[in-house]
């Protein structure tokens, strides 16, 4: 029943407004005309204006409130009594007031209504209503509205402070999830990146040093074909591991081999010397586990600056120095003085962009530059515990 009648009230909203003020008419005169009083007209009169200012109160409800509690306190001076159906316009301006505007200017006009409506009483004839009962009657029931109507706003406002949380955090949590996209986005990117680069400078070189080889030596020659093939089965190998990642995890397969770690690196050592490149490896302290973060950070840093001095000089030897102390391990990639001046990669070039963005997402820094008696280092520093 009470949800047809909202639906009934949506649907008709000036209908229902015209008889709820043609209500509240009805009450307020046949208190004037019952008061029996030979001024009942004006009171009648003052009532009825009291009701028409209503229709105002929505968009001006403060003049609304002033012009209804004036009527009110003219129809009670005409009918000389003051009563709870004659201030029902007072009650009704004062309730939207309330809701509409903040409590402390709602006090203020409910002080005005008071003093409109209870002065005109005064003074008391021999039949009149007594003062005191006139003022309490009055303010008990035009400080009802204040009180509810304050209510009513205040849950509002938690109701559309609570419906703001609920959206900021729908938001915090797209933007999250587009945030946690993008970062796997970029992961992704970068070890294929290093997968595509090493693999394929990897191989570029050791086919030409196949190529330089091949009349003068031909049994080296072979062998280092024979490693290309190694080389490029492994590249096909992490390049669908890394490609793997891309799928549904319900169409996940397990990886195809473990992850890099620096426990690879004699292999990674061994697979550019057959192209060329005498790669040393040195470690100072106490070697220790890594975690898998920074095991395959450190790894992939290591892959890209010989990759690099694959590319970009004519490097014969690289050092690679491991140092742990304490809790951090530092990595050092270095080729030496005889190399050539890097020129800068096609596009830009994402090498050593990629390596500083591992050495952060490890908790690590990372530097780069030409090494003052000549060549070029790479060193990074990483935490050994995350």
């Amino acid at each position: 029943m009470l949800t047809s009648w909202r639906r009934f009230a949506d649907r008709h909203p000036r209908l229902v407004e015209s008889a709820f003020l043609l209500l509240l008419f009805v009450v307020t005169a046949a208190q004037g005309v019952g008061s029996g009083h030979d001024r009942w007209p004006g009171a009648v009169a003052a009532s009825t204006a009291a009701c028409c200012a209503l229709l105002w109160r929505r968009r001006h409800p403060r003049p609304v409130v002033l012009v209804a509690a004036f009527c009110t306190g003219v129809a009670a001076a005409s009918s000389t009594e003051v009563s709870a159906l004659l201030l029902i316009p007072v009650i009704v301006a004062l309730y939207e007031l309330a809701v509409r505007s903040p409590e402390r200017l709602a006090r203020a006009y409910w002080l005005a209504a008071f003093a409109l409506i209870v002065p005109p009483t005064l003074p008391p004839g021999p039949d009149d209503q007594p003062w005191a009962q006139t003022a309490v009657l009055t303010a008990f029931w035009t400080v009802l509205p204040v009180v509810q109507g304050s209510a009513v706003r205040a849950r509002r406002a938690y109701l559309e402070a609570v419906r703001t949380r609920a959206e900021h955090a729908e938001r915090t949590r797209e933007e999250e999830a587009r945030r946690r996209v993008a970062e796997e986005r970029l992961r992704i990117a970068r070890e294929l990146h290093d997968v595509v680069a090493h693999h394929m400078a990897l191989a570029n070189a050791q086919a030409g040093t196949a190529a330089h080889l091949l009349r003068s030596r031909p049994g080296q020659a072979e062998r280092i074909l024979a490693e290309l093939g190694t080389t490029t089965s492994s590249a096909l190998r992490e390049l669908q591991a890394t490609v793997g990642l891309l799928r549904a995890s319900d169409e996940a397969e397990a990886p195809l081999e473990p992850t890099p770690g620096l426990a690879r690196l004699p292999e990674l050592a061994a697979a550019f010397s057959s192209a060329g490149l005498d790669v040393g490896i040195d470690v100072d302290g106490e070697q220790r586990p890594l975690p898998p973060g920074v095991d395959l950070t450190a790894f992939r840093i290591v892959q890209e600056a010989l990759t690099n001095v694959t590319k970009h000089t004519a490097a014969g030897t690289a050092r690679v120095r491991l140092t742990y102390s304490g809790d951090r391990l530092t990595l050092t990639v270095s080729d030496d003085g005889g190399a050539l001046p890097r020129p800068p990669a096609p596009g830009g070039g994402f090498g050593l962009i990629g390596m500083r963005e591992r050495a952060r997402t490890a908790g690590g820094s990372l530097r780069a530059g030409h090494r003052p008696g000549g060549g070029f280092a790479v060193t990074a520093e990483l935490p050994l515990r995350t």
